[in-house]
């Protein structure tokens, strides 16, 4: 059993930090914003609910909401210049703090390309470093279907991502933070999971998480000693 100390210890000398999208690093869950925004908000948000309490495979789950939400191409762009996505209170501190330190600051979404780049972008995090599902369009910009060979794609995706970076970059030690139970499943390979509540408590991840917080500032002040 990992001690707190320890915990703290391997957050403060990581050298690759993977933050979850939606409900972390952004208030809001990026599936349900588009499906509400193109009219099917309350059906998609329940298959949401279901697919975050790990009753259904995430790809099946995906392919389920895509079906009903049909996004176009113009209403994704659309999203977000009329509502673009709040970040979530002391994450642009936190990554720009983590930058200053030469650590590297990966998002790793099972929500979109599109809008988490566009994240990605305010939080100066390059777009190489963005790991997400692409939406697919035809040519007149209606919506084609998702990208199924996405990491992100599939259940577990957070966690072979992961695997990836490890792989590719040989860091020695990954932080993985997010709300959800996927974002948990990817420790391993991630050295450490922290729990975050911010936005939105989901309980199996507060009672098994060894490190959760409900702000980016305790984080920071890791740092800062």
């Amino acid at each position: 059993m990992v001690s707190h100390s320890e915990l703290r210890e391997i957050f403060c000398s990581a050298d690759a930090v993977c933050f979850d999208v939606d409900s972390t690093v952004i208030r809001e869950e990026g599936i349900d914003e588009l499906a509400k925004f193109c009219g099917v908000g309350d059906a998609v948000s329940e298959m949401t609910r279901r697919a975050m309490g790990g009753a259904v495979t995430f790809k099946a789950a995906l392919t389920e909401r895509l079906a009903l939400i049909q996004p176009s191409r113009e209403q994704v762009q659309k999203l977000l210049s009329d509502h673009p996505p709040h970040l979530t209170p002391g994450i642009r501190e936190l990554v720009s703090r983590l930058q200053q330190r030469n650590v590297q600051v990966f998002l790793i979404s099972g929500g979109f390309r599109s809008i988490v780049e566009h994240v990605a972008s305010k939080l100066n995090i390059p777009a190489t470093n963005v790991f997400a599902n692409r939406l697919k369009f035809y040519f007149n910009g209606e919506y084609a279907g998702f990208d199924e060979s996405q990491l992100t794609a599939e259940s577990g995706g957070k966690g072979k991502v992961i695997g990836l970076l490890k792989e590719r970059f040989h860091f020695k030690k990954i932080v993985m933070i997010g709300d959800g139970a996927t974002d948990m499943e990817a420790c391993p390979p991630a050295d450490i999971f922290i729990g975050f509540g911010g936005n939105v408590i989901r309980q199996q991840v507060k009672d098994n998480a060894k490190w959760y917080i409900t702000d980016f500032g305790e984080l920071l002040q890791e740092l800062e000693k």
